[in-house]
């Protein structure tokens, strides 16, 4: 009977050790979510990590979050993305510097998706 219990809580705490590892993994490798920001003068695509997005008060793509945010804070400092070639040439979405937004120049923030691979920020 002691083995049998043994055995359980060996293949429960295994099991949890397994699931907490996934998901630390899976949300350390998941993309960036991409949204497009519209100015008065013109549009750029910033993207917020998860940690980001959760201490703006959203999940991921959600935009009305991040507008929230920024209109409550009234400046936001975000990675700007572009398109680029990798070293191989293919094209994929990266990280190309920080800025920061203006409450009172953007008009809205929308999600934005791309087919593209899309790399994270630091």
């Amino acid at each position: 009977m002691n083995a049998l219990i043994r055995a359980a809580l060996l293949t429960g705490t295994i099991a949890t050790f397994t699931g907490t590892t996934t998901s630390a993994v899976w949300s350390q490798s998941k993309p960036p979510s991409l949204f497009k920001v519209v100015t008065e003068k013109d549009e750029i695509i910033i993207g917020l990590n998860a940690q980001e997005l959760q201490a703006l008060g959203g999940s991921d793509k959600n935009a009305g979050a991040v507008a929230r945010a920024l209109a409550d804070k009234k400046t936001l400092t975000v990675w700007q993305y572009s398109v680029r070639k990798s070293p191989s040439g293919d094209l994929q979405v990266t990280p190309l510097h920080q800025v920061g937004l203006l409450a009172n120049q953007s008009l809205r923030v929308e999600p934005y998706s791309s087919p593209l691979p899309v790399l994270p920020h630091d």
